[in-house]
Formats: structure tokens, sequence, C-alpha cells
């Protein structure tokens, strides 16, 4: 991983042959893609270069869906959520037939880089156009699930965790209402930052991650303890990929077990990708953009731009896409202290 300074990227600038760049969203949106696309297009031009927009992400790369990008063409973008370069997931590029395509496209519109906003699906697809072309690409990090390795936070992941939390809080009134046990499930695949982050902050008797086994038996032995103390109502956050179930699986077992709860599931679903980005997330977002194109004017390639420790750093894709990003065990551990 390497640390770059702002002071060390600006005596490079003028050492770059790159003429014209090209940003694209890809995979899942997020909110803030827009923040980071309007950094793209301001800092290129602000550099003399020409900017353009892919739609559709590696699907439209691979058909030249390219629309030359201006500073009015991202006016009043920053606070819309979703992409205005639209996203879509590509079986073709996979191939080496459609990355073939991609790579023609590219020189005909005469672009010389990329910058590739997405998730570890984008960053793999860039990271082998890399390889197989010798083409410049820097990756953003745009993904609500935050589980990329080389930054601390990823472009909407605090806007989603506020739009559970805003979820979690209008659902504890109908739960103390009834003295009923929520199961509020969260998105997440295989990666538990939402859940770990929104069970603390909503004060949640339990949260299930695929990163911890919490046997059913052991949670229906919290739900006792919380009954014996007069707790009579509970929120349950469960993120979708964890090992016991999803949220209507686990409530169903809960109820066989402790029968005297009356047990409700919400599933939240993709309202946690939409909405206006978040202050923090408007900000990472048109930070990140800045440094992406500096480090293509740098001449760095095959890279993701992070944040850690407030500082900018680049990840090799290889690393981002194949190391592992662990939840601060701490996280855990207070959740655990605050849930009784």
């Amino acid at each position: 991983m390497l640390l770059v300074h702002y002071t060390e990227r600006l005596s490079f600038l003028n050492m770059s042959q790159i003429r014209k760049i090209a940003v694209f969203t890809s995979g899942g949106d997020a909110p803030g893609m827009n923040a980071a696309v309007r950094a793209v297009v301001r800092t290129s031009i602000y550099n003399n270069l020409q900017v353009a927009g892919i739609y559709r992400g590696y699907e439209g790369l691979m058909e030249g869906d390219f629309e030359e990008l201006t500073v009015r063409s991202v006016n009043h973008i920053l606070q819309r959520g979703g992409t205005i370069l639209k996203s879509a997931r590509s079986a073709e590029f996979r191939e080496k037939a459609g990355r073939e395509k991609a790579f023609a496209k590219l020189k005909s519109s005469g672009i010389d880089a990329l910058v590739a906003i997405g998730g570890d699906g984008t960053f793999t697809g860039a990271h082998l156009f890399n390889k197989e072309f010798d083409f410049p690409i820097i990756g953003i990090p745009g993904t609500i699930d935050n589980d990329l390795f080389g930054t601390d936070f990823t472009i909407g992941f605090d806007t989603a965790l506020n739009t559970v939390i805003e979820a979690v809080d209008k659902i504890r009134d109908t739960a103390a209402s009834h003295n009923r046990v929520f199961f509020v499930e969260v998105m997440g695949r295989d990666a538990g930052f939402i859940a770990a982050h929104a069970g603390v902050a909503s004060g949640a008797l339990a949260v299930l991650i695929p990163e911890r086994n919490m046997p059913i038996e052991d949670l229906v032995e919290r739900l006792k303890e919380a009954r014996r103390q007069n707790k009579t109502s509970n929120i349950i956050i469960v993120a979708e990929g964890g090992k016991s179930g999803n949220a209507t699986e686990i409530a169903a077992k809960v109820n066989e077990l402790a029968p005297f709860y009356e047990t409700k599931v919400t599933i939240l679903g993709h309202i946690q990708r939409g909405g206006s980005p978040s202050c923090f997330d408007r900000n990472l977002a048109s930070r990140l953009g800045v440094a992406s194109v500096e480090m293509l004017l740098q001449g760095k390639r095959d890279c993701m731009v992070g944040m850690i420790n407030q500082k900018v750093v680049a990840t090799t894709f290889a690393k981002a896409i194949t190391d592992k990003l662990t939840i601060d065990p701490e996280l855990i551990r207070i959740a655990d202290i605050l849930s009784i």
C-alpha cells in the first residue's frame, strides 16, 4: 500500500502524456457516486484534460456509449443519489473478446485513461483489463458494503448506514407499542459492516453477521434474559449473508424456541442504496475523485484510491480485491456490552 500526499502528487502533474480521461460507474449503485463523477470531471478540466462519461459501466465501454462531459454537465449532481452514468453488470466483459472490443472503442475515441467507480467486481475487471492491455486505470471505491481492503470507508456506506438507523428508530416505536421482537435485515452479502455499525447505533439486542456465528439457542437465551429484566420489546439486526440464515428463517426458529414473543420481520432491501448522500460521503467522494485524476497524471495505474486515517492512499487492485477487510472486534464487543 502506498501513501500518497497531495504535495507529492502536484509536482508530477506535468509529466503525464494523458490528454483524455473517461469515467464510469459499475456494479451496485451507491450514494455519492455522482459526487465522485463530478470531482473527476472538474479535476480533469482543471488540468486542461478532456473528459468523457461512459454509460452503463462495462456494457457501455464495449459499445462505445461515451459522451463528452463539461463543467456544466455535472452541475447539481453533488446531492443526487444513484448514478447519472447508470450502471450495469456485464457477462460479455468477462470474456477476452469483450475486453478486446472495449479496448478498441477506447483507442478509437482517443481515451488515454480510465477512472472506474465501483466495488470488487468492478476492480476485478479493471485489473484484468490493465494486465492485458497495459491501460491506465484508477479505481474509486463506491459500494455501500464497505468491504474493500485499502480504505477505512467506501463511498455510500455512511449514507446507507444512516438510512438503516432512521428506519430502525421508527421500527422501535412500533416494537415498544406492541411488545414485539423485530428482526431487521440489512444488506451486506458476506460482509457485516452495515449490521455491526447499525447494531451499536440503534441499541440492538443482538447483531447477527457473517463474520461471527451466534447459535439460535444463544439468541433465545438473550431474549429470555431480556424478558426476565422486563424488557418487552427488542430489535435484532441481521446481515443478509449471516451464517444462521436470513431474518425470516431466524425469526421462525426463534418462534419455535421462544413462543412467548411476537416476532416481526422487516427487510430494508434497496432503500439502503437510495437517497441523497450524506455530508461525509460527499466529502469522501470529492477527495477521492480529485485524487484519482491526479494519480493518473502521476503515471499510477492498476490501483484503487482510498482514505486511511484521513490520508489518501493507493492500493493495488490485486490487494483491494483479494485481501480481507475485517470488522473491528472492539465494535462487536461494545455491541454486546451495550445490549444488556
